[in-house]
């Protein structure tokens, strides 16, 4: 279902990320590709351990958790150009994830289209298919909903319209959502293709719900960003205590969302204990 067909089926409207959220694959992607691949890519060997334990500081255990994949290359690559080895064009590789309204691999073909001597967004582009390549390769076993996910998503659909929103690549996230029977209960898949999670909202919103009737199911700052900025609600899937997360979703939150009481405490309660726990 694309955005331009998908129409406003319920009142509600639950809003649920990919990766650490529904599916416990955020973990294995970072430390077995994500991190791996940057440092094969640049050459980086001699400081590999140091440079892969901050890659996954930054990217799966502090408030910085869930950056979208550029974002946290330019984060990573500034580090290394500071206290390792020069990274040829970083400068103007941040700047640009810093000011481009898409972060994608389509994105960064565009750049290299417009400027064929950047080396940076090259090695970039080479990096982000590698990962995609090792992330495929994953075996199955390694790449499974967690606890209770299944069961919640199947418990909103009832009452609400289900929506992926994801940066995560758009492939990846049907692979492993149709390999566990996750898309029978989910109305539309917005990935990384689409746009901005925070965009992604806008343009679901735009299909007529009521903003006190949305919620965004997430894992890190960056869905609770998109969440404010669009004026919805929010509900964390608190990283090592995801199971605990999806029954509350489905004994609490949930019901929350269609009673009209999610707004004030409940959703001031549950910002406080996601900041926390991320160590904020």
């Amino acid at each position: 279902m694309t955005l331009e067909n998908f129409k406003k089926q319920k009142d509600f409207l639950v809003c649920v990320d990919s990766d650490g959220c529904a599916m416990d694959t955020m973990d294995i992607k970072h430390i077995l590709c994500f991190g791996p691949c940057m440092v094969d890519e640049w050459e980086l060997d001699e400081w590999r351990d140091e440079i892969l334990e901050r890659w996954n500081e930054v990217n799966l255990y502090t408030i910085t958790r869930g950056i979208n994949r550029f974002k946290g290359l330019a984060v990573a690559l500034e580090e290394i150009d500071r206290k390792y080895t020069k990274i040829e064009g970083i400068e103007e590789f941040a700047a640009w994830v810093d000011i481009s309204s898409e972060l994608s691999n389509a994105a960064v073909q565009r750049e290299i289209d417009a400027n064929k001597d950047t080396v940076i967004f090259k090695k970039a582009l080479a990096w982000s298919i590698a990962v995609n390549k090792k992330i495929t390769a994953l075996p199955d076993e390694d790449k499974r909903p967690f606890e209770l996910a299944r069961e919640a998503l199947a418990f909103a659909h009832e009452r609400a319209d289900v929506a992926i929103v994801s940066s995560a690549n758009l492939e990846a996230v049907l692979e492993e959502w149709e390999k566990h029977h996750l898309l029978l209960h989910v109305d539309i898949v917005m990935a990384q293709n689409v746009g901005t999670k925070a965009f992604c909202i806008s343009e679901l919103l735009k299909k007529g719900y009521d903003m006190g009737k949305v919620v965004m199911c997430g894992d890190a700052l960056g869905d609770m960003q998109a969440a404010e900025k669009n004026g919805v609600y929010y509900y964390p899937i608190l990283v090592k205590h995801e199971k605990e997360s999806w029954q509350e979703f489905m004994d609490v939150g949930f019901e929350k969302l269609i009673d009209g009481s999610y707004a004030g405490p409940y959703q001031s309660a549950k910002r406080k204990q996601f900041l926390k726990n991320l160590g904020e």
